[in-house]
């Protein structure tokens, strides 16, 4: 049991803010002691108890992970089994063992067993809200998509949370959570209480 948890946001790209806000207000409602805050650094990653990555374009976050060194870390820390990630649109992306197009550049971190598409629904311009039924949740979840990627397939350990249609976007490996959607921007906390879960 950690006493007091301390949970990283990743502050490279996309609504960092947000799950600080998130995360912050869901420590407060379950009256956990801890803190949020944003990781720019090596140093920063070796001091999380958990780590969010945030959306944005998966390229350029994963290439600034790899460049400034905090690729490494993360794996380690993952290799030692004592990092719980959760991945949202790009983070998810990440997350993956695979990616469905081929031609990219993303440096996966390869912690999930699933293979995930890019940009599924669209672009910019296919942003939409929709309720989704989320595995354990008794109610419908508002989730809000921006060029969100999709799971196409899982496999192993990996076990799906949430569809829309035929579609995956939510998925959970162990101590790993990977959607398609942003759950920090509503103010519904139940995700990053979920998250908050598998840390505590």
């Amino acid at each position: 049991m950690v006493k007091k948890v301390s949970i990283g946001v990743l502050a490279v790209q996309g609504a960092v803010s947000e799950h600080i806000t998130a995360m912050t207000n869901t420590l407060r409602e379950t009256n956990t002691s801890g803190n949020v805050f944003f990781v720019n650094n090596i140093d920063d990653i070796k001091k999380t108890d958990a780590l969010i990555l945030p959306g944005g374009e998966s390229t350029a976050i994963s290439n600034i992970l790899y460049k400034n060194g905090m690729y490494e870390v993360i794996k380690k820390r993952i290799n030692d089994n004592n990092l719980p990630i959760m991945g949202t649109c790009a983070g998810c992306v990440i997350l993956a063992k695979e990616l469905a197009d081929e031609d990219n550049k993303v440096k996966l971190l390869q912690v999930m067993d699933m293979q995930v598409a890019r940009n599924s629904f669209g672009r910019q311009r296919e942003s939409f809200e929709k309720n989704i039924m989320i595995e354990g949740f008794s109610e419908p979840y508002k989730a809000v998509f921006i060029r969100a990627p999709t799971i196409k397939r899982v496999w192993g350990e990996c076990k799906v949370l949430a569809k829309i249609d035929k579609e995956i976007i939510m998925a959970r490996q162990d101590k790993f959570l990977a959607l398609s959607f942003h759950p920090e921007l509503t103010d519904d906390l139940r995700v990053h209480k979920y998250f908050l879960d598998m840390i505590v």
